[in-house]
């Protein structure tokens, strides 16, 4: 058996970042850039007001001066002369400053009466006005790779680039195996189960942006295992779930090493999650995970995740981890590795009681993994402990 640090280098030694494509901005949110983003224009294009009021030449703005009201400038509709000796012009929030001004009087300062007006007494600093380029110009960037958010495509079309260039999605095939499983929906044997870690790894590797293929559950033979196989083809990574332990009925292993992968390794020092293996076939990287619900959940966090994120070009990093207080004792660690449903609120850490790695209900109210080194001390009420979110 290796380590979880062994595994996860491993698994980053099988996957390597993939082509770039070209999307709308519609269609880029949750994607992940790249290539730079680069303004072709500047923002704003020109001297803007920040409030609604009156632009003037600031040298002229004494309290109770007057100023007789010229023109209007608003938004899309700019004033085309310009400001003299005491004049001024209406203006609006984001229309342009006329020539000849240089700051605008909020209209809470002025009193008007026809096309005077007089400013108040008591006057703000001002000036009120956005510079131009302000926010960005010409050649300013937004740098590659980053997951792409909504701030970040508001500002790619403001600098009026219609496309971006993004990391294609890892197209991820889920394979779940085992005669005991049926499908949501469906009405079980007497000796059968759910098939839910297809739904729950979708659902993860979609989040961290992957396109899953769910394929139709293998069976136990070898047959239908070899058919799965198959219909695999064309994904960037082949993920399998059960089947990849020890027992007369788990072929997984032994039928992809029949049509040519080539295993990096099988078995992990970790709980829950150890008969982990992961190797390649053909073009194809393959994880295969634990049937037990949890511990296909727990290593999806593990090294699912980070592998789709090595995938998109956003480095070949572990999940970053966080820490918080245990709100009460934990006991020594063994020789494995263990991540502990657990749960982070007020920047306490409380472990469930149960940590049995069937039971999805403690899963579903989980928010952290408490990850316990190997070997780990027991640890008190109080002290610092890692986690990793979920």
């Amino acid at each position: 058996m290796i380590s979880v640090t062994q595994a996860l280098d491993a698994i980053f030694d099988l996957v390597t970042p993939l082509d770039s494509e070209e999307v709308t901005l519609a269609d880029a949110a949750g994607r992940v850039l790249a290539a730079p983003v680069t303004a072709t224009r500047l923002q704003p294009p020109f001297a803007a007001s920040a409030m609604d009021g009156y632009a003037l030449n600031g040298v002229e703005a004494d309290p109770e001066a007057m100023f007789r009201v010229i023109g209007e400038s608003a938004a899309g509709h700019g004033f085309a002369g310009k400001v003299g000796p005491g004049e001024c012009v209406r203006i609006f929030t984001g229309a342009p400053m006329p020539t000849g001004a240089d700051r605008v009087i909020i209209q809470e300062d002025v009193e008007r009466k026809g096309n005077l007006i007089t400013l108040a007494r008591k006057l703000d600093k001002g000036p009120h006005v956005r510079p131009a380029g302000a926010d960005f110009a010409p050649g300013n960037t937004i740098p590659a790779p980053r997951v792409l958010t909504a701030a970040d495509l508001a500002l790619a079309a403001a600098m009026n680039v219609p496309t971006l260039t993004v990391t294609r999605k890892p197209v991820v095939a889920l394979l779940a195996t085992g005669d005991e499983l049926v499908m949501p929906g469906e009405e079980p044997g007497p000796d059968q189960i759910i098939a839910s870690n297809s739904f729950g790894l979708k659902a993860l590797i979609e989040a961290n942006g992957g396109h899953a293929r769910m394929l139709p559950i293998a069976r136990d033979n070898f047959d239908s295992l070899r058919t799965a196989f198959e219909l695999a083809a064309g994904a960037d990574l082949i993920v399998t779930i059960g089947g990849a332990s020890v027992g007369d009925h788990d072929l997984v292993g032994v039928v992809a090493a029949e049509m040519g992968m080539d295993q990096s390794f099988y078995k992990v020092l970790m709980r829950p999650g150890k008969p982990l293996m992961a190797g390649r076939m053909g073009d194809a990287a393959m994880i295969g995970l634990p049937g037990n619900p949890v511990s296909s959940m727990v290593c999806g966090h593990v090294f699912l995740v980070p592998a789709l994120r090595a995938m998109l070009g956003l480095g070949a990093t572990p999940a970053p981890r966080q820490t918080a207080v245990l709100a009460a004792p934990v006991k020594a660690n063994g020789p494995r590795e263990h991540y502990m449903r657990a749960r982070v609120e007020g920047g306490k850490i409380t472990v469930f009681d149960s940590q049995d790695s069937a039971l999805l209900s403690v899963l579903a109210q989980a928010n952290a993994l408490l990850v316990r080194p190997v070997n780990a001390p027991a640890g008190d009420a109080g002290s610092q402990a890692e986690y990793l979110p979920i």
